[in-house]
């Protein structure tokens, strides 16, 4: 019976996009020229909505060069998009919830054999007394003495035919204009600051390239006024919807409801606004809560689905 509804809620969820302004565009990942987000995960932390959790790519001339977040499930969908570890140049965890970073391991073990000559720089949020910042988190799994995967530990420091992980932990007072690959030599600039996501320290990242800007918003409440600014702009904004317009206290204080999706997007002004992470119940309304966002936000308002490739005009 769980299995049955399930299958209705994700084919619904289909039918809906499908039949929508929302619906996929005639993108194909990976592009052979221009800038393309490729969602690898939309779903959320249960596994009741047929989706990986969230990840997302960020393709350049049809290289897959940032992966943001590495939820259970994206390990699989990363080799199904065809992308390459060893053309990544930048990958950010968001935050240290398992379907943000359960499957960042699993890429690492396959990062050994795709050949990598250079480092990789890898961006996470500072800690808390109940969440590891990223420093830590790298400690604990790739520690060579007591790591929970110590025999990945030269990707620490270079050593054992791994490439050099280099750590960057953006704290609180990380100033949100700071551009993190600022010195790497390259025109891709990366931006990260701070959002509400209740008790668990959580980043949103912000890319620039080509004259482009794409957001993503993590997971948040929306109750900070700076994260607009921050997203000033963008090209794409991607925002999560976990939950619905009548969701309790407790689930506001993790995820924003839709209608503080639809100010935040407004506020920014936003060319396009991307909704993923979702859940079963989530999509069992989807259609109820795509309208309200629509009602506060007149921009371009797109579904994301598992492999979803939006070309970035």
């Amino acid at each position: 019976m769980q299995r049955a509804m399930t299958i209705l809620i994700f084919a619904g969820a289909l039918l809906y996009s499908a039949c929508s302004e929302s619906a996929m565009t005639d993108a194909t990942c990976p592009p052979e020229e221009g800038i393309a987000i490729q969602v690898l995960g939309s779903g959320g932390p249960i596994a009741d909505d047929a989706r990986a959790s969230s990840s997302f790519l960020v393709w350049l001339d049809g290289k897959a060069r940032i992966l943001i977040d590495a939820g259970g499930g994206s390990f699989l969908r990363f080799g199904e998009a065809s992308a390459n570890f060893a053309d990544l140049k930048f990958i950010g965890l968001s935050h240290f919830h398992a379907d943000h970073s359960a499957d960042f391991p699993a890429l690492l073990k396959s990062g050994y054999f795709s050949n990598r000559d250079g480092p990789l720089m890898l961006a996470g949020p500072s800690g808390s007394q109940r969440f590891p910042g990223l420093a830590k988190y790298l400690s604990g799994i790739l520690d060579p003495s007591d790591g929970a995967y110590a025999y990945l530990s030269g990707y620490l420091d270079g050593t054992g035919g791994l490439a050099r992980i280099e750590p960057y932990e953006v704290s609180g007072t990380t100033s949100p204009s700071k551009n993190l690959l600022q010195g790497s030599g390259g025109k891709i600039a990366i931006y990260a600051m701070h959002v509400p996501h209740g008790i668990v320290p959580a980043i949103a990242f912000r890319i620039e390239v080509r004259g482009k800007s794409i957001v993503f918003a993590s997971d948040q409440n929306g109750s900070d006024n700076e994260f607009a600014k921050f997203a000033g702009n963008a090209s794409v904004l991607v925002m999560h919807m976990p939950i619905s317009e009548l969701a309790t206290s407790g689930a506001r204080q993790l995820h924003a409801p839709p209608g503080k999706i639809a100010q935040i997007a407004a506020r920014a002004d936003a060319d396009s606004l991307l909704l993923s992470h979702f859940m079963a119940r989530s999509l069992r309304n989807l259609e109820e809560n795509v309208q309200i966002v629509r009602e506060g936000y007149a921009g371009k308002l797109l579904i994301a689905e598992d492999l979803y490739c939006l070309a970035v005009p």
